[in-house]
């Protein structure tokens, strides 16, 4: 499945547009990694499923993405990476990474006061993976949270400054302020496209509030866990940037250009 060499490709899938704020921070950090991205938008949202079904799906979008040469799989989908993580280190020879543990650490280490906040979809915050997570980092450590559905029809829509976004992150946000939270971890994928509405806003509270992209956190264990195997790309010889989904590959171009930050050239529809 994996050729373990550095030559070899960064895999991301997740089920849908948002995973590709993890891709962006994936392909700005390493610009010369070959990245291969997985959009499961027919099978989308996951976090409506059963773990079963998620790990199903997950298992399925790995074996597509493996048909070429990989050497680290990135799940970026919170519902994926808290469900499917484990089976697919079991599964397959390559490094597996989640956007939830990296989150979680990311976010242990920024609080000070020991009360964390979390927003993220209704399944992500029901599943209560961020605070098995931050429990098993340490008993002393409070965690918060709330789901925020609505921002991720806003992102999709590209509503992410103004009036309308503001008052929603407000709503969503202002019952964890309550609970003095000094960190805040963005726990969708989608939530990136509002740090900088998120961060003015908490300015003007005069909070001191870290904010937690797991994209970014993901990242750094993704960096650190290459360097050690070895396998970051030696050669800069270019980069290919290869897309895929499994539905309607117009729509996840147009939307998804918001979240990777720049066009997105080929986008190929394929059937897993």
């Amino acid at each position: 499945m994996s050729t373990h060499h550095p030559s070899a490709a960064i895999g991301v899938f997740d089920s849908g547009i948002g995973g590709l704020t993890v891709a962006r921070e994936i392909a700005s950090r390493f610009p010369h990694e070959d990245l291969l991205y997985l959009g499961d938008t027919a099978r989308l949202p996951y976090g409506t499923k059963s773990p079963e079904t998620v790990v199903r799906y997950a298992h399925k979008c790995v074996e597509f993405l493996a048909q070429q040469p990989i050497k680290a799989i990135v799940v970026a989908c919170n519902s994926a990476s808290a469900a499917a993580v484990p089976d697919l280190r079991r599964s397959f020879d390559v490094p597996v990474l989640g956007v939830i543990g990296p989150g979680a650490r990311a976010a242990a280490r920024a609080t000070q006061n020991r009360r964390i906040g979390v927003i993220g979809t209704r399944g992500t915050v029901r599943s209560r993976s961020y605070d098995e997570r931050l429990a098993e980092i340490s008993s002393e450590l409070q965690v918060f949270s709330n789901p925020a559905p609505l921002l991720v029809n806003l992102a999709e829509e590209g509503w992410v400054e103004g009036e309308v976004p503001q008052r929603v992150v407000e709503t969503y946000l202002e019952p964890l302020l309550a609970e003095s939270i000094d960190t805040l971890v963005l726990g969708c994928t989608h939530y990136p496209l509002f740090k900088p509405l998120i961060a003015r806003w908490f300015a003007t509270l005069e909070r001191r509030i870290a904010l937690v992209d797991s994209a970014v956190a993901l990242t750094d264990e993704l960096e650190a866990r290459l360097a050690e195997d070895d396998l970051l790309r030696r050669d800069h010889n270019g980069r290919t940037l290869q897309f895929y989904a499994t539905d309607d590959p117009t729509r996840f171009r147009d939307v998804g250009r918001a979240f990777f930050g720049h066009e997105l050239d080929d986008v190929r529809l394929v059937d897993i």
